[in-house]
């Protein structure tokens, strides 16, 4: 097993009934907390699993590793994806357990409608509906998601738009276009390698880019507009990231003021549609447009 994917976390918890009684006191105490473990000295990690200076060496061979370092490397690895997802938080009641989503949610709209600012938010609604064409990208997760819906928005507005999730066909897509063209690029985190790939190769060849992303990443600085998205995470890793709804807001914001650019022709564009889907499907005046 390479460096690279050696999961040593894994291989304490997966093969603890293996060890030795030495061994088992070894690693309960890096477990107990990896992120300090990795930052121990021979004789502190010693210390605390109340073994030998020796005996920590010898465990550190029996899991693959040359020394002492190189484990002290792997965990330090290990622990950079952070206390909450090594140490499990206790949930909180069901009872109180919705009613913290539902805060969640709000509290994540009500500091990302703060970063939206209305002449950027104009600038690309403008962009849009100047462009040849538009191209989305979105990879992983709920981008991918959020592409295919941001197309939805923007095609009923007449626009002509495709959303693209495949990290080679961007790239493709991406050497095609020219100074007529935009590249919507959507990431929660605003460093997926292939999204910021892919957009470097749009700019190559003129395409104007806009983004919905973290500030201050490589994406956000590659954009000629910015909508920012502030990422709010709890310790309680089970819970769906309340970030979905920052990216969501984006989108409708951007959406309406795509729509109230073109008010009138955009009107007819919904009238016509919601006239196709009646006679599709039936129902009231006040479902949903398609949704």
């Amino acid at each position: 097993m390479s460096q690279n994917t050696f999961d040593i976390v894994y291989e304490l918890r997966q093969r603890r009934h293996e060890f030795s009684p030495v061994e088992a006191r070894i690693a309960a105490a890096i477990l107990a907390d990896v992120d300090a473990a990795a930052q121990y000295g021979v004789s502190e990690l010693a210390e605390r699993a109340e073994v030998s200076a020796a005996a920590i060496s010898r465990f550190a061979k029996a899991l693959g590793c040359e020394h002492v370092r190189e484990l002290r490397a792997r965990l330090a690895s290990a622990s950079a994806v952070g206390k909450r997802f090594l140490e499990q938080q206790n949930a909180p009641p069901v009872s109180a357990l919705y009613a913290q989503i539902c805060d969640d949610i709000q509290e994540s709209l009500r500091h990302n409608i703060a970063n939206l600012k209305e002449d950027v938010v104009q600038g690309l609604a403008d962009a849009l509906c100047s462009a040849r064409m538009i191209h989305i990208f979105g990879l992983g997760g709920c981008s991918t998601v959020f592409a295919q819906e941001m197309q939805s928005r923007l095609v009923r507005f007449g626009r002509p738009v495709a959303a693209c999730s495949d990290a080679l066909m961007m790239k493709i897509i991406a050497a095609t276009l020219g100074p007529d063209d935009l590249v919507l690029a959507l990431s929660v985190s605003g460093i997926t390698p292939e999204i910021v790939s892919a957009v470097d190769i749009a700019r190559t060849y003129g395409a104007r880019v806009g983004a919905i992303t973290q500030a201050n990443t490589e994406l956000s600085e590659r954009s000629d507009w910015l909508l920012p998205i502030q990422i709010e995470e709890t310790d309680f890793v089970f819970k769906p990231s309340a970030s979905r709804y920052a990216m969501m807001l984006a989108i409708d914001v951007l959406a309406t003021t795509t729509a109230l650019n073109g008010a009138n022709a955009n009107h007819e564009h919904l009238r016509r549609i919601k006239l196709a889907l009646d006679r599709h499907r039936g129902g009231d005046s006040r479902l949903p447009l398609g949704d």
